[in-house]
């Protein structure tokens, strides 16, 4: 486990040594103590609600115990959590970042964004069964039901990405660039990411969105 201790590490965003991020962790494991990773990953989608308005624009905003406290958060945040209550029990985990093409952008997400293409999506990879593992958090079990969206399923064992289609067929989820994968936040990194994808009036409205919620 040496080289993957890393992926192991608590850092100021994968606050893992919080009191209750630690607690939860333990506490969610406990209920489902032979299959920990896929308890973790159901947490995180289905209690952390998917929320696309929630605050981004400060390094605080991404402290996995502040989602946990939250309760909701975009994909980053969502990953970031992730990775934190992972480790928190021993399995080693990294978030990954991608461009993203969603073609069924909700008509208020759309007028904020006024664009499908999300920049530096989040999620993660675990170390299972001596490999990594890509997994997808975000998009809550209410969510897809209400929006009729095919929900990602995680076995503990196998991939677990975006969907290309919703339950109807249409093309929902494209994957278009790579960024590579991460130890710990590079907060830097994605802000300028941000700023090179979206307009500053955009930027604006999310912020706006942010700090109504």
């Amino acid at each position: 486990m040496e080289g993957l201790s890393i992926y192991l590490k608590p850092t100021y965003y994968i606050d893992y040594d919080s009191p209750s991020v630690w607690q939860t962790s333990k506490e969610i494991v406990a209920s489902h103590p032979e299959e920990p990773a896929k308890s973790i990953f159901n947490f995180v989608r289905d209690k952390t609600l998917y929320n696309p308005y929630s605050p981004f624009y400060r390094p605080e905003h991404y402290q996995a115990s502040r989602t946990l406290e939250r309760g909701e958060g975009f994909c980053i945040q969502k990953a970031v959590l992730l990775t934190a209550l992972a480790r928190a029990h021993g399995i080693p985990s990294r978030l990954l970042f991608a461009d993203i093409r969603n073609y069924l952008v909700p008509q208020k997400l759309w007028g904020m964004m006024k664009t499908n293409l999300f920049v530096f999506h989040g999620y993660n990879e675990l170390f299972i069964d001596g490999r990594w593992i890509k997994v997808t958090p975000t998009f809550d079990i209410g969510m897809c039901k209400r929006l009729n969206l095919r929900p990602v399923e995680f076995d503990g064992h196998n991939p677990a990405v975006f969907h290309s289609h919703d339950l109807n067929g249409r093309l929902h989820i494209e994957y278009v660039a790579d960024h590579g994968h991460f130890a710990d936040l590079p907060f830097e990194e994605i802000m300028e990411g941000f700023s090179r994808a979206y307009k500053e009036d955009m930027l604006s409205r999310w912020k706006d969105a942010s700090l109504q919620t």
